[in-house]
């Protein structure tokens, strides 16, 4: 189910508990990222409220909307960045996006794998992708008073699964919103400081979002060991051993050693 456009941007634009949940989202995209100089950007889905920080810093930024949403105008005080499409055919090149964010985008959208299989085309070999989503243990999933609210929540594990039959590789995980979804003042006084610790402890389960980057699998570092680290598996190391040597150590006769003398 997806929202539309209008309720959207009236709640991160135009109420304070929205604005407040588009700061503590894109302080996490900005710090997952850093510098973006010289890099296209896109954000899927109603994503505009995480892009505004690269606009000038990037070489290109586009805000693609799926049609049942609708489109809007964004920026409001600029050239037009965003564009509708469909959730499985965006109008751009393959491998043309280094910086793609979904949000209010995958748990709303009716095929799954194919928006991700999309995600998967236009994304750079060692492009880096963050999926936002409602964590399926929040307080946010479980309010329609926000749009965190809609479609289908998320856990770590499910959504690492989904991203791995779409030929993506997890990368790094993080969540946002610590505050409850709440308008009331006590709750916006205190939302920047309840950010801070839940970032500090690593709450990560009690976050209203879950914020969860990946890279496609063929591009992405191999886990494991390092290549120098990399060696036969010694399982007899360390075992005193009488006579025969175990197989995989090789033996050189040494010419000195009296005991191989004729």
């Amino acid at each position: 189910m997806h929202l539309d456009v209008t309720s959207l941007r009236d709640f991160y634009y135009r109420s304070q508990l929205g604005r407040a949940a588009q700061k503590g989202v894109r302080d996490r995209v900005v710090e997952r990222w850093g510098s973006i100089e010289g890099l296209s950007v896109a954000g899927y889905g109603f994503a505009v409220p995480l892009l505004r920080p690269f606009l000038d810093k990037a070489e290109r930024v586009v805000g693609l909307m799926p049609a049942p949403q609708g489109v809007m105008h964004w920026p409001a005080d600029g050239a037009n960045h965003s564009v509708l499409c469909d959730e499985a055919r965006w109008p751009l090149a393959n491998d043309s996006i280094d910086r793609l964010v979904m949000m209010h985008g995958l748990e709303t959208c009716d095929h799954p794998l194919a928006l991700l299989d999309e995600a998967h085309r236009v994304l750079s070999a060692h492009g880096r992708a963050l999926i936002v989503v409602p964590g399926r243990g929040g307080l946010w999933a479980r309010s329609d008073k926000t749009p965190f609210g809609y479609g289908r929540p998320y856990s770590r594990g499910q959504i690492e699964r989904l991203l791995a039959d779409s030929g993506f590789v997890a990368t790094g995980h993080t969540a946002a919103l610590f505050f409850p979804p709440s308008g009331r003042r006590f709750w916006m006084r205190s939302a920047r400081g309840l950010e801070r610790l839940g970032q500090r402890w690593g709450l990560d389960r009690m976050g209203g979002v879950l914020i969860v980057e990946a890279m496609r699998r063929e591009t992405a570092a191999p886990r494991g060991l390092r290549a120098p680290e990399r060696r036969p598996l010694r399982v007899l190391e360390g075992i005193p051993q009488s006579g025969a040597q175990p197989a995989w150590r090789a033996v050189t006769p040494d010419p000195s050693d009296p005991a191989r003398s004729p």
